[in-house]
C-alpha cells in the first residue's frame, strides 16, 4: 500500500506565496465559471454554536469543484466577535482538500487569509459584471478581515477617485484606512456615519458586524445605478431595498435560506428575495449564460454569502504556487 502524504500550508507559509490581485481574482473568476457550467457541487453551509452564552459559533462549508481542479473540500470557520479582547482575530479557519475520487486526503491550509482574499475577490469579480465601467466612488462600511480585500481588489479594477470607509469601532477604522492608504498609494476618507460612506456612491459594500439587524442602511441614500453588495452577518438594511433594484443576484440559490444569519434574511423571509424575483446567480453571469448590467441606469444588488468552491479555488492555486516556489510542508497521512 502507498504511504499517503498531504500537503500543509500554514499562515506564513501563504504569506510567503505572495499571491498578486492577479493570482487571486483569476482563481476565483475560473471557479465562478465552473460553478455557473454546473462543474461542481455545493452543499448549503451549516452553522455550530458551542455554547449560547458565547457570541460566536463556526461556518462550516462543503463542496467540490470538477473542471481543471477537481478537488473536494471543508472548511471550517471560527466566527467569534469578542475576540479583539483576547488579542485574537475574530475568524480563524482551516482548509481541508481531498481527491473527490477516491477521497484520499490531500492537503490542509490556514484558511483565515483565503477567506479573507477570496471574499474580497467574489466582491470584485460581482463588480465586475454587475457595476457601471465608469464606477469611481467607493462606499465601505465594516473594517473586518475580508474588507481590506475588497478595497484592493475593487480597486485593481476601477482605480476609484474616491474611497470611504467607516467602522463601528474607531480604532479599527483608522488602522484600516492607513492600511488602505499605504498598499494603495492613494487617499481614503474616513467616515464618520454610514450616510456620508453610502450616498453617493457607484459601489456599496456592507460588511458590519452587528450584534443584531438593524436599518442602519437606508435605501434612499442608494444612488439610481450603483452596485450594493450587503454581507454583514446581521441585516443592516431596509426592507424596501429590493424594491429599487432593477436585478438581484446571489452567488448560490442553495444557500439563501441557509442558517439563521445573513443581509437578506428578513427579504427571503418577507417573500422579497425568490426564486422568481432572482435575476441570476453570479456563476451564470460568468459563465456567460445569463447578463449581467445592461444600462448604466440600473440599480443592482448582490448578495454573497460565501462559496466553498471559492476556498477550494485558492486554497489549489496557492498549493500550485507553493509546489513551484518549494513553499509548504508535507506530512505523513497514513
Amino acid at each position: 500500500m502507498h504511504h499517503i502524504y498531504v500537503d500543509f500550508l500554514s499562515g506564513p507559509d501563504i504569506a510567503a506565496l505572495q499571491m498578486t490581485d492577479e493570482d487571486i481574482l483569476g482563481a476565483i473568476e475560473s471557479s465562478l465559471a465552473a460553478q455557473g457550467r454546473k462543474q461542481a457541487v455545493i452543499e448549503p453551509r451549516m452553522h455550530l454554536k458551542p455554547d449560547p452564552a458565547v457570541d460566536g459559533h463556526f461556518n462550516v462549508l462543503r463542496g467540490a469543484l470538477g473542471g481543471d481542479v477537481q478537488r473536494a473540500g471543508v472548511k471550517v470557520v471560527s466566527d467569534f466577535v469578542y475576540n479583539y479582547e483576547h488579542g485574537l482575530p475574530s475568524e480563524m479557519a482551516i482548509l481541508a482538500l481531498f481527491d473527490p475520487q477516491t477521497g484520499k486526503p490531500q492537503a490542509i491550509l490556514d484558511a483565515g487569509g483565503i477567506t479573507d482574499m477570496r471574499t474580497g475577490a467574489v466582491t470584485a469579480i460581482g463588480a465586475k459584471y454587475l457595476a457601471r465601467k465608469d464606477s469611481k466612488v467607493l462606499g465601505h462600511i465594516g473594517a473586518r478581515g475580508t474588507a481590506y480585500w475588497n478595497v484592493r481588489l475593487l480597486d485593481s479594477l476601477f482605480d476609484f477617485d474616491e474611497i470611504r470607509v467607516h467602522s463601528r469601532r474607531p480604532e479599527s477604522q483608522r488602522a484600516f484606512a492607513e492600511r488602505l492608504r499605504q498598499d494603495l498609494g492613494k487617499p481614503v476618507r474616513e467616515c464618520g456615519t454610514w450616510q456620508d460612506t453610502i450616498s453617493g456612491a457607484d459601489i456599496v459594500v456592507e460588511a458590519s458586524r452587528l450584534l443584531e439587524p438593524a436599518p442602519l442602511l437606508r435605501t434612499e441614500w442608494i444612488k439610481p445605478g450603483a452596485l450594493v453588495m450587503p454581507y454583514g452577518t446581521m441585516s443592516a438594511l431596509e426592507l424596501s431595498l429590493t424594491d429599487i433594484m432593477a436585478k438581484l443576484v446571489v452567488d448560490d440559490w442553495g444557500q439563501v435560506g441557509a442558517g439563521p444569519y445573513g443581509a437578506l434574511r428578513q427579504h427571503v423571509d418577507a417573500g422579497k428575495l425568490t426564486r422568481q424575483t432572482l435575476h441570476a446567480e453570479i456563476g451564470e453571469i460568468v459563465a456567460g449564460l445569463k447578463p449581467g448590467r445592461e444600462s448604466d441606469e440600473e440599480t443592482i444588488l448582490f448578495w454573497h454569502r460565501g462559496l466553498s468552491l471559492s476556498d477550494i479555488a485558492l486554497g489549489h492555486a496557492m498549493l500550485e504556487k507553493g509546489r513551484r516556489l518549494g513553499i509548504g510542508q508535507r506530512l505523513r497521512f497514513g
